[in-house]
């Protein structure tokens, strides 16, 4: 017999606060966590703003050779996943360290980290690069940090998946906990790509908006878009077998009902234009669900015009006329793009809508593209009773990924 798979627990370090509350409050205020970059000296970088995350100190949240020791997609990650273990009540001990395990996804891994020791190279010589350079850098430090920190030794691996990692690391631990292989899951998405090289990479790749005005520049589904804002911060989830959370009198925030993945198999870098492969994937996705109880989406909504434009299609696809009914909204207007932790928080922002009954807003969405014609939110959160919410993630390389979450009705 199939596990149901629930949510028993959520963190989150983001542009928007260090942790879920701080992150859900903002996002409904319709707060932007864009600014002008601090981390690095962006004079002459031709985009200057970023969606950092902000007051973090990560000897204030971890022992000092862990604050020391680890790239900040790692502290980010570090962070969150204490706190998701924490709300989910979740003791790690002798007789269920192999029933649990850790799934958390970077699209970069340790950039800051090999920026840094490259330079340390260059100028210093080869003898002088930090012996720690490899674990930091890695993409997989960030969940076997997890593990070394919670004890946790079950299945322990990282995922890349570029943009829709944080969503391809929920549905495959979803899927391991649906199947029987373990019983719980720590899983999520962690980035920390605000430095030079990765600023000047997506810059040169044309990806970046240009628009100086950072609070202004993310503005999915609007004509005047231009690009996306590179994010950061990391997003954790706590994924049970149904039955194990009961065991072990877990609250339940909310259910996993579906998982879908599919690929453009077409361009590198540019979505398939007429959303084919993404209406796959929100199909799958809604494979065991009555499509017609979705009563929200949270769209990838990236603010670039290829991805919008193909994300509408996609949605028209897989809904048909009742996409026009369904309220859509995109968190990077405010967070920015936290790239491989964007699908992890807004799996988190999906639970909020369900438990809260309030839909965050797509700011700056303030000229409407007629080729982007549904319902956006647009600047204002409203009221919604919602018990099924999509959320969609696309990533360079064609992938798409979307997951299902139902509102957990204590059967």
């Amino acid at each position: 017999m199939l596990n149901r798979v629930v949510v028993t627990g959520y963190g989150a370090v983001t542009p928007l606060g260090l942790n879920v509350d701080d992150t859900w409050r903002n996002l409904v205020a319709g707060v932007s966590g864009v600014g002008y970059i601090s981390l690095f000296d962006a004079t002459d970088f031709k985009v200057k703003i970023a969606a950092e995350v902000k007051d973090f100190d990560p000897a204030a949240h971890l022992d000092p050779t862990a604050a020391r020791r680890n790239d900040r997609f790692a502290q980010f990650a570090l962070v969150a996943g204490i706190q998701a273990i924490d709300a989910a009540g979740l003791k790690v001990d002798d007789a269920n360290r192999y029933d649990i395990g850790v799934l958390i996804g970077s699209g970069v891994g340790g950039l800051d980290s090999l920026t840094q020791q490259l330079d340390v190279l260059k100028t210093r010589g080869p003898t002088r690069v930090s012996p720690f350079l490899v674990p930091m850098m890695i993409a997989d430090s960030a969940s076997s940090q997890v593990s070394i920190k919670m004890g946790i030794m079950g299945a322990n691996f990282g995922l890349i998946s570029a943009c829709a990692t944080g969503t391809d690391a929920l549905g495959i631990a979803y899927k391991m906990i649906k199947w029987g292989e373990i019983k719980a899951m720590v899983a999520g998405g962690a980035d920390a790509a605000v430095t030079p090289v990765g600023f000047a990479g997506f810059t040169q790749a044309g990806a970046l908006s240009r628009n100086n005005e950072p609070q202004k520049a993310s503005r999915p589904f609007d004509m005047e878009r231009d690009g996306f804002v590179v994010g950061e911060g990391a997003a954790v989830l706590v994924l049970e077998n149904l039955d194990y959370a009961r065991s072990r009198g877990a609250s339940i925030i909310a259910e996993i009902v579906g998982y879908g993945a599919t690929s453009d198999a077409f361009h590198i870098t540019q979505p398939l234009e007429n959303g084919e492969a993404a209406a796959k994937a929100i199909e799958l996705a809604l494979a065991g669900v009555d499509c017609k109880k979705v009563g929200y989406i949270n769209a990838h909504g990236t603010s670039t015009p290829l991805n919008d434009a193909s994300e509408t299609k996609a949605i028209k696809k897989a809904f048909g006329d009742r996409a026009y009914k369904i309220p859509i909204s995109s968190a990077k207007s405010m967070l920015g793009h936290m790239m491989g932790a964007a699908g992890a928080i807004e799996a988190v922002v999906c639970c909020k809508v369900i438990n809260e009954g309030i839909i965050p807003p797509t700011v700056n969405l303030e000229h409407p593209d007629p080729e982007c014609d549904l319902d956006y939110v647009p600047n204002v959160a409203r009221d919604g009773d919602v018990r099924i919410a999509i959320s969609n993630s696309f990533g360079f390389g064609g992938h798409n990924s979307v997951i299902a979450i139902g509102r957990y009705d204590g059967q």
